[in-house]
């Protein structure tokens, strides 16, 4: 007999992540490069690593090639079990017939056969698009000492953000007895952090009633939530006080990277407490020349800098020439910045020429907006690309 589990996890990864715009052109979210050297998921599966969860699904379905080669066997997280470890879950056929995911509740339904295999008292149901460091196991605790049938984890976000969120309303003692969602006047701060403990026979019965009803989006914050609220069962939220950003824009993916430079940045990954696996390819170490310069910024092994980076992030094997100048900027893999260029508060894509004596974006103290330039992109000597610009063609953008 098959040793029982007793929690799994199911991670929700099959978003499109539009609001990113060239960066999930042909990758799905979760699978967006982050930090210098992760991707986002990484903090998710680490996280149930760390937290003592070693069976976790992942459902899959937009753009899931880089994703799930990126997973592979989930070595790197110590999840390639024989029994449990991480699982990628597409859409599949069934004997009724084969059916794209229709929203997040769905997703679970379509997948109970495989929380089933290992017969969990409880079920852990997170988003692979936030960045955070969470120990589940205290959540779960919580979860067993109020005796719950749902729990919800929640954050402290001010007032004046409130009604972007799923606001808990709650009684003293975490009792939810309100949802509200993106509400334009919020009664509480209490965000929800899409991440969500139930019962395993509670889930179950909750989903099932939600898949038989035609009006409903399958959605987790928009009907299975209510639903539950309004037929009386016992939901509490859980707070958490820690760092955590939903990274679904340009805006805040930029801005959660600059949050790990400084002397003292909000999410310091420098630590070797609840440590962030990831998949990375051998480099070797990086290399700053004779006339090179950096402040304040995180170096991924591979670099080579011949000029000046202040206050960014540069993934593996990025090069910047003699003289060039990159500010404020998250450049990702592979990516070169040739003699005399300048780039300030950008994102560059993986793979991306930018040519000699270019101007890529404007300073941030110009008020400048993000300027976002997508993979295998080259941009031709001198060329100037406007504050601003999201584009995988620079033919109609530049001057």
């Amino acid at each position: 007999m098959l040793q029982k589990k007793e929690c799994v996890a199911m991670l929700l990864a099959g978003g499109q992540g539009s609001r990113l715009y060239n960066l999930t052109e042909k990758t799905a979210k979760p699978a967006v490069p982050f930090g210098g050297k992760y991707r986002i998921i990484d903090f998710t599966l680490s996280n149930c690593v760390n937290s003592g969860i070693d069976t976790v699904g992942v459902l899959t379905q937009y753009q899931p090639y880089v994703l799930n080669e990126y997973i592979g066997n989930g070595q790197p997280w110590d999840l390639d079990k024989t029994y449990g470890g991480v699982k990628l879950l597409p859409p599949y056929q069934r004997s009724n017939g084969a059916y794209w995911y229709r929203g997040t509740a769905n997703a679970i339904y379509q997948n109970l056969g495989f929380v089933e295999r290992y017969d969990p008292d409880y079920v852990l149901i997170l988003s692979g698009d936030h960045i955070y460091k969470m120990d589940y196991s205290d959540m779960l605790r919580y979860h067993r000492e109020k005796g719950a049938d749902c729990t919800i984890a929640v954050i402290d976000v001010p007032l004046a953000e409130a009604s972007r969120f799923g606001i808990m309303n709650t009684e003293p003692d975490g009792k939810i007895y309100e949802f509200e969602e993106k509400p334009p006047v919020p009664k509480s701060t209490k965000a929800s952090m899409g991440i969500y403990i139930f019962g395993t026979g509670v889930l179950k019965k909750y989903l099932a009633e939600d898949d038989a009803n035609p009006s409903s989006a399958n959605d987790f914050g928009k009907n299975v939530i209510p639903a539950m609220l309004a037929s009386g069962a016992k939901m509490y939220a859980y707070p958490f006080t820690g760092y955590w950003k939903d990274v679904g824009t340009v805006q805040s993916l930029w801005e959660a990277n600059m949050d790990l430079i400084g002397e003292h940045p909000a999410l310091d990954l420098r630590t070797p407490e609840r440590r962030i696996f990831s998949r990375n390819a051998t480099r070797p170490p990086h290399f700053i020349g004779r006339d090179g310069k950096v402040e304040n910024s995180l170096i991924t092994e591979g670099c080579e800098i011949y000029g000046t980076v202040i206050n960014s992030v540069l993934f593996g094997g990025v090069k910047v020439g003699a003289g060039a100048v990159v500010s404020d900027s998250v450049i990702f893999e592979e990516t070169e910045i040739s003699e005399g260029a300048t780039v300030d508060h950008s994102i560059l894509d993986c793979r991306i020429k930018v040519g000699k004596n270019c101007v890529i974006g404007a300073p941030v103290s110009e008020g400048s907006a993000i300027t976002l330039l997508g993979a295998d992109m080259t941009v031709d000597d001198g060329v100037k690309v406007p504050a601003g610009t999201m584009s995988s063609d620079l033919s109609k953008e530049v001057k």
